[in-house]
């Protein structure tokens, strides 16, 4: 078995490959760096692959948190694997688009699969899951309605704020004034949408566009996106998991190279 384990800032994910390069099954808790969340993702994973940790031929572990692994065979950067998995998953894909908790990430690949160019926004909140979960907070909402508020919305209410912090005093500015919660849930994933379709602008977008990670999974989110960038936009199968599966695509291919004559 191959493992590949992608620690985020906010969950933990969790791939295992058999040895014919079969994806066996995946596991996502949402509980990312510094906590128990790899674990419990392990432990579950194993469970219902029937296996034990004995069996895991090699393990490369990605994300924000992958340093502090301590039971990784490599350490592997996170756009790596997000381009593996999603050629795995994707092959006609030449855009991934990935928000995460702390940063956003838009990675060109060529037709193999390999990382042609990349932009990353990791030096402010805005742009990435942070700026939609403060938002959520001042709604009064969890980070899940966000996508059922914002479809419901009638008008698009502007968020021309940049840093989160000063956008968090305009919505609530905006609320005071009578804004309806609906039209300020769609202003703040448009303001996203605005941030990545700048990055995918730079990194020299190509069609087909995916998006992988947690936010792709809030459908009004990839909508909107798609209006922002002119273009179609699907979320990945398995959307969490594209990091953890690049991981352990990987890891395989690593363990294959160490130990040609075994694996041939």
């Amino acid at each position: 078995m191959y493992l590949g384990i992608d620690i985020g800032s906010s969950s933990s994910k969790a791939a295992l490959l058999d040895d014919g390069g079969k994806l066996l099954g995946t596991k996502i808790v949402n509980l990312g760096t510094g906590t128990k969340g790899v674990y419990e993702a392990l432990d579950n994973l194993y469970a219902e692959a029937g296996i034990t940790r004995a069996d895991v031929r090699y393990t490369v572990v990605t994300g924000y948190g992958r340093l502090l692994s301590k039971d990784a065979d490599r350490h592997i950067p996170e756009l790596t694997c997000h381009a593996r998995g999603m050629h795995f998953l994707m092959p006609r894909v030449r855009t991934v688009v990935d928000i995460g908790g702390q940063d956003s990430k838009v990675i060109r690949l060529d037709g193999d699969g390999t990382v042609r160019n990349f932009v990353m926004n990791e030096k402010c909140a805005a742009g990435t899951g942070r700026f939609l979960e403060v938002m959520a907070r001042v709604l009064g909402c969890p980070i899940g309605e966000l996508a059922v508020l914002a479809a419901q919305a009638t008008k698009n209410v502007a968020i021309s704020s940049v840093c989160t912090v000063f956008a968090e005093s305009e919505v609530i500015s905006q609320l005071s004034q009578g804004a309806h919660p609906n039209d300020v849930a769609c202003g703040a994933l448009r303001a996203v949408a605005k941030r990545v379709a700048g990055l995918c602008g730079r990194v020299g977008m190509e069609p087909e566009v995916a998006m992988s990670g947690g936010v792709a999974l809030n459908a009004t989110m990839v909508r909107i996106l798609g209006e922002e960038l002119g273009c179609d936009v699907t979320p990945a199968p398995d959307c969490q998991a594209v990091g953890a599966i690049g991981a352990a695509l990987l890891a395989e291919e690593f363990y294959r190279k160490a130990n040609p004559v075994e694996t041939a």
